[in-house]
């Protein structure tokens, strides 16, 4: 890898870091998934400075092309992250069914009031 390739892939890494540190700052990502993506930065910059590292990691899998065995892990990174999402998404459907319920119940009870306005619901 040429030298020119090592520097834009310390500067993709130190730009993302400092990307997921500004939307942490910014409440934007909650601190979960910020120490997820951190942890990634935090291997990426290693892969970045030193190449030679993702040889000995290529060996060790034994994978005969370098590149592939990074594609493959990256895949496998990718994959858990998106059953994580779909789990935390089944999770918070379930959350707003149940408090849905909950919220219908109150209004059928007459605690709630009458009807709700149209300013109130976001979708129409």
């Amino acid at each position: 890898m040429s030298t020119r390739a090592h520097i834009l892939l310390i500067v993709v890494a130190g730009v993302s870091v400092a990307y997921i540190f500004w939307l942490l700052r910014q409440h934007q990502l909650r601190s979960k998934y910020a120490l997820l993506w951190l942890a990634i930065g935090v291997v990426l910059v290693p892969l970045a400075v030193f190449p030679g590292v993702l040889n000995t990691v290529a060996d060790w899998l034994g994978v005969q092309y370098p590149p592939a065995a990074f594609l493959f892990l990256a895949v496998g990174f990718l994959f858990f992250v998106v059953v994580h999402f779909s789990w935390e998404l089944s999770r918070l459907e379930r959350r707003v069914r149940t408090l849905a319920e909950e919220v219908a119940l109150l209004r059928a009870e007459g605690g709630a009031g009458a009807s709700v306005s149209a300013d109130e619901h976001p979708e129409g």
